[in-house]
């Protein structure tokens, strides 16, 4: 931490966090005494430059590159991008494929708030809960494991479909931690939520209104704790949440109590919808399943398969191209977007007809919400800050990809 004076009675103090590797920033704060009197978010200390890395890769391999923005999301942050490819090369996965997509990116979101959960227990100095918050974690890290067979990088959507199936296990294995889960919730309020020591440095803090959430862009879990009901798989359905039944939690107050309540009630959500996805996997049985024995019989047969001869395990992916050739995507345009755990996730994708993207654009929602630290910070005392940080669950990687 650096502190230079700016002015008389004023000083200027910058505050990280730090990080070598996933992420860097620095909040430069003036303060007078100890009371933040303007806040400047800086942000892109490493800017890992992927828009530009995609336009020399394969289409197929910048989604292990993408998915590097938030690896504790990575289902939703690579998700649009497959999905705007798909409108290029005009193709529609599975229903089966969209019911397993849509499985791992409520695990994923899962993961993720619980990971911000830890956080934001680290900043506030309740260590039980930052303990706690990882070690549930690792119930839906495990899950996501055994789905896609990678414990973060899963890289488990691609163009068409989805990698592989679930284990003939993992429909028992994902209610149990559901039902484990819905109970740690209602601990999760009582030692943290209801705390009268921790509500006392929440309630009132960082407030945003509607309006000023709205003006500013705010996306995700954050507006919609200031009273926005905007959510892509409301708004604009895709994969299975057309036929899912799951509520969209909405707080009025704007300030960091709503912001971490938020984060709860959006778990008990994505924890009914992991439920339903798993039983229609289970009632709409795999078609053409082969067992092992049929695999080990020849080369030629996994090509048939890969090409779509012959059917394949549960039609969770379509043909595409013959095995082991460059995908060349028709020349055009396409957006896609998905919900996040944080937001909004949006790509733009654009292809001359070669085997390289011409263009890819991201929009973050990281990006969107930084700005709020810029108008909500000023006013509170210095110790609010990491209040305020936390309770936005902000994370640098996804903003400076």
């Amino acid at each position: 931490m650096e502190v230079r004076p700016v002015e008389r009675n004023v000083y200027e103090v910058q505050i990280g966090p730090a990080h070598p590797g996933s992420g860097h920033m620095r909040i430069i704060v003036e303060l007078d005494g100890d009371v933040m009197v303007r806040v400047d978010p800086d942000i892109g200390f490493v800017h890992r430059t992927m828009e530009k890395l995609a336009e020399g890769r394969d289409w197929i391999k910048n989604i292990p590159l993408f998915e590097r923005m938030a690896i504790l999301d990575a289902c939703n942050i690579t998700l649009p991008y497959v999905e705007a490819v798909e409108k290029l090369l005009d193709i529609e996965p599975p229903e089966r494929a969209k019911y397993l997509r849509t499985l791992l990116c409520e695990i994923n979101r899962i993961a993720s708030h619980l990971y911000g959960m830890g956080i934001f227990g680290v900043f506030l100095g309740h260590s039980t809960l930052y303990m706690w918050a990882f070690g549930d974690r690792e119930v839906f890290v495990q899950l996501a494991e055994d789905l896609t067979g990678a414990r973060l990088t899963h890289s488990y959507p691609v163009f068409g479909g989805v990698r592989r199936d679930m284990p003939d296990d993992f429909p028992e294995n994902a209610r149990k931690a559901v039902r484990y889960m819905r109970n740690r919730l209602n601990e999760y309020a009582k030692i943290f939520l209801n705390n009268p020591n921790i509500r006392k440095r929440l309630e009132g803090v960082g407030v945003i209104s509607k309006t000023r959430a709205a003006e500013l862009g705010i996306a995700g879990p954050n507006a919609r704790a200031s009273g926005i009901k905007y959510d892509v798989r409301l708004v604009e359905p895709y994969e299975a949440y057309p036929e899912l039944d799951f509520e969209i939690p909405v707080f009025e107050e704007g300030d960091s109590l709503a912001r971490a309540w938020m984060r709860v009630e959006e778990i008990r959500q994505s924890l009914n919808i992991i439920e339903q996805a798993v039983d229609w996997l289970e009632k709409h049985p795999r078609e053409g399943f082969m067992h092992d024995k049929f695999w080990k019989a020849a080369p030629k047969l996994y090509k048939d398969v890969y090409e779509g001869n012959i059917p394949y395990a549960g039609k969770y992916r379509v043909k595409l191209m013959p095995l082991f050739a460059t995908l060349k995507v028709p020349a055009g345009k396409a957006a896609a977007r998905v919900e996040a755990g944080r937001g909004e996730m949006f790509y733009y994708v654009e292809s001359d007809g070669k085997d390289v993207p011409y263009r890819v654009r991201v929009v973050s929602p990281s990006f969107r919400n930084v700005i709020a630290f810029k108008y909500v910070m000023p006013g509170h005392r210095l110790m609010d800050l990491p209040t305020i940080y936390g309770s936005f669950d902000y994370f640098p990687p996804e903003w400076d990809r």
